[in-house]
């Protein structure tokens, strides 16, 4: 059996979320402490993917990108940067396919912090990235976990935005899903249900970790 399509799948989930981790922390920061009046704008470009048909994005992604157009003819040109059927098109696909699975979870935990907390955190002389690395994202853990875990969990398993950037290379950007609906295709029904059984226990086990970090329920677990 081909393992190829499951690594890079992990591939691509581990260096997205990171991404998400390194963007999305600042991003939710902002969001839950703002009064800015674009910041309903703002919230409703972040939960865009929520909504919209993966194809949709993948297609506007694949006309920026593409070297037809201005700025991916630039990044072509002056960078030597093709996003299109390549793997680093994935990523940035990726990242903000997921991105309201890293930052909706974090502004919930960030906007649920005493005030009290932060403001003493500033009188003790703290900046406000010092008391948001430690103080305020120790205070979130649950949230930040989630965020961390939906945002892994949900690029595994993506199709229409991958299959639109990325395209069928195998090696480059042949991920797991994209792999199962080839096998089907081709009918290979065992290759398919052993791609599909795979992902299915990982993100469940996943899931099921998170559920129970966050619940508090994993000492009662084996009772």
């Amino acid at each position: 059996m081909n393992w190829e399509p499951l690594l890079l799948t992990f591939k691509l989930a581990l260096f997205t979320t990171v991404i998400l981790i390194v963007i999305g922390v600042p991003i939710a920061y902002w969001l839950s402490n703002t009064k800015s009046r674009i910041k309903p704008v703002l919230e409703t470009l972040v939960s865009m993917p929520l909504v919209l048909p993966p194809t949709v994005l993948g297609f506007y992604f694949l006309m920026v990108f593409s070297p037809n157009n201005t700025f991916g003819n630039w990044l072509d040109e002056w960078l030597d940067v093709k996003l299109v059927f390549s793997f680093s098109g994935l990523v940035i696909a990726s990242v903000i396919y997921s991105l309201p699975f890293m930052i909706h979870p974090i502004q919930s935990g960030l906007s649920g912090i005493s005030r009290s907390i932060t403001e003493a955190s500033f009188v003790m002389g703290k900046s406000k990235w010092e008391t948001l690395l430690k103080v305020q994202l120790p205070q979130i853990k649950p949230a930040l976990l989630t965020g961390i875990v939906l945002s892994f969990a949900h690029t595994v398993g993506e199709f229409g935005v991958v299959l639109m950037i990325g395209g069928n290379i195998p090696g480059k950007t042949k991920v797991a899903s994209i792999a199962i609906y080839d096998e089907v295709e081709a009918l290979n029904y065992d290759a398919a249900n052993f791609y599909s059984f795979v992902l299915f226990a990982i993100t469940f086990c996943i899931l099921l970790a998170v559920y129970l970090v966050n619940g508090n329920h994993f000492k009662h677990f084996w009772k």
